[in-house]
């Protein structure tokens, strides 16, 4: 394997190239078995690639959350002042022209037929959490940096939100369809929004279930670059070159922009608690649209997987 390229490089337990490489083997080995993340770490530059690779359609389905849990959990005792380096932390996606079509609508269904609020609450629950952890950059000195390859869709779009830098490939598309089947953003989109583009347009967003380009959420200040299509991982890399020498001041002003703007976990939950109880007043025709969502999500999922 050649390290001179620039390229992130793959780590296992295996790897002969590696096995002499302290720092290599001090990364906590558990972030390379995760089922549904893809894991690369890169020593030179100290940054840790991370793409989701979901078993089936693209959304945040709860073996994927519980990789996310784990992920977070690795990454903070692992990593940091007297641990392994860690300044930049990446997240993408390996499903084709999809970042995230973001929660379980499946579940969603389930649970709302069976007026199961507690678990509608605890799914919400844990997606906050994370996010939450997310936004906090783990309390590690490092930038978090969103790459998106594609569409993002409710959770999914909320997800990017919680990033320090978000790069977006033009094609990329970003949504939140809620508002169609009588529903609303629940894992944090309100809260982000509401700091970043003001409270008006936050709502205007929300509430209009359109389908924004990149550029769009450019003009927002949402996405912080666009690079054409193919180009989202070398633009990263060209982000965290030109980022090295003012590291510690990106760092500190986004700290600085979080004390700023504060959003707490119970925030988020709380808004979560106000998604599970309208997510119960759907009726019968509105769980028919989502499952008509469900499955034109599905179909697009398919055909670029057999592509």
């Amino acid at each position: 394997m050649d390290s001179s390229a620039g390229n992130p490089i793959p780590l296992s337990r295996d790897d002969d190239v590696l096995a002499d490489s302290a720092l290599n083997n001090a990364v906590p080995g558990g972030l390379f078995e995760l089922n549904e993340l893809d894991i690369l770490y890169d020593d030179r530059s100290a940054v840790l690639w991370s793409y989701m690779r979901p078993e089936g359609r693209p959304s945040f389905t709860s073996s994927l959350l519980a990789d996310f849990e784990r992920w977070q959990d690795l990454i903070s005792d692992g990593f940091g002042e007297g641990k392994v380096p860690l300044r930049y932390l990446v997240l993408g996606s390996r499903s084709q022209d999809v970042f995230c079509y973001g929660g379980d609508l499946h579940l969603f269904q389930k649970l709302i037929r069976s007026k199961d609020r507690a678990g509608l609450m605890r799914y919400g629950h844990r997606c906050c959490a994370i996010l939450e952890r997310n936004m906090r950059s783990l309390d590690l000195p490092m930038l978090t940096i969103g790459l998106v390859q594609g569409a993002a869709l409710g959770g999914g779009f909320e997800a990017l939100l919680s990033f320090d830098h978000i790069i977006a490939e033009r094609h990329a598309t970003f949504g939140l369809p809620e508002i169609m089947f009588g529903l609303f953003p629940g894992m944090g989109a309100h809260a982000y929004l509401s700091r970043k583009v003001g409270k008006a347009m936050a709502e205007r967003i929300i509430v209009s279930n359109k389908t924004y380009t990149a550029e769009e959420m450019y003009d927002f200040g949402i996405v912080h670059e666009i690079v054409e299509q193919g180009e989202g991982e070398s633009a990263v890399r060209d982000f965290i070159k030109k980022s090295e020498r003012r590291h510690s001041g990106l760092v500190g002003a986004r700290r600085a922009s979080k004390l700023v703007f504060p959003l707490s976990l119970e925030e988020l939950n709380g808004i979560t608690e106000l998604w599970a109880e309208t997510a119960l007043k759907l009726t019968e025709t509105d769980l028919k649209v989502m499952s008509r969502l469900v499955a034109a999500q599905g179909r697009i999922a398919d055909r670029l997987a057999a592509a």
